[in-house]
Parts: structure tokens; sequence; C-alpha cells
């Protein structure tokens, strides 16, 4: 009795099927490398930063402390961006640029006083604070500075 082997099944193509269907794997995994490191890279640039402006924003996030404690760090250059604005009823109003989501009251204690902006633009640095049970998410101001045109 013949004992059953690739090469007997398929008259000595078993190597091409094996590399037809190793590829037929890889190509998925790899196009899917791709796209994640397409989108990782879009949401890093999700602030906004000017391409000239990005030595200067890192420099100035790097070195920003919280008007309230200058002892903590305002975002650790992840979670500051450039910002509109707008001052109201006495009160800063603002949202990070390109983010369509609601505008935020700043509370006062977090507005930057001796400073000034590196680029004259406002920057706001913020993040949402997950609850572990979802109810209470919210927007947390860690500081603002408002622009020299605003």
């Amino acid at each position: 009795m013949k004992s059953w082997r690739p090469e007997n099944a398929s008259g000595g193509r078993s190597s091409h099927r094996i590399y037809w269907h190793l590829g037929r794997c890889i190509l998925p995994l790899l196009i899917s490398g791709i796209l994640v490191l397409a989108v990782s890279s879009a949401i890093a640039q999700e602030h906004h930063h000017p391409p000239q402006d990005q030595a200067i924003h890192e420099r100035f996030y790097s070195t920003w402390m919280m008007p309230d404690n200058r002892n903590l760090s305002c975002c650790h250059n992840v979670d500051c961006s450039p910002a509109e604005t707008r001052f109201e009823n006495g009160h800063w109003i603002a949202r990070k640029v390109g983010d369509d989501g609601d505008w935020i009251a700043v509370p006062p204690h977090k507005v930057e006083l001796d400073r000034e902006s590196p680029d004259g633009r406002s920057h706001l640095c913020s993040a949402l604070i997950r609850r572990d049970d979802r109810v209470d998410d919210r927007l947390e101001v860690f500081c603002f500075i408002p622009g020299s045109g605003s």
C-alpha cells in the first residue's frame, strides 16, 4: 500500500499550493498592518498642529504646568491641542481645533496667566474622564491658554 503524500496527491505541485495558501493568509495580515499604521498616524495628527509649529508645541507642552498646581504637568504632549475659543459672559469656552464635539467651559483656575502662547493661538489640554459605570463621563480641563488675538 502506498503512503499518502501531498506530492502523490497533486502530482508534485504541493509546494505551489502551500505557497499560494500561505500568500492568501499573509496578504490580508500585511494589508491590515498597513491600515493600522495609517489610522494611528491619522489619530496622532488629530491634534491639528501645523507642521511648522510641531516643535514649538512639543517644547511648550512639555514644560507647561497646571496653573492651579505648578507641580503637575498639563499633558505630557498627549492631551493638548490648539483650540477654538469664545469669551462669553466673562468666561472662556473652548474646544480643540477640528473637534466637532461640544464646547467646554474653562474653569477660571485652569486659565494660564503667567505664560504666553508659543504661537499666538489658544491651546487647551483636556481629556475625557471615564468612570467605571460610564454614567459620569465628562471632559476635564487641565490647562488653557488664550491666544494673543482672543
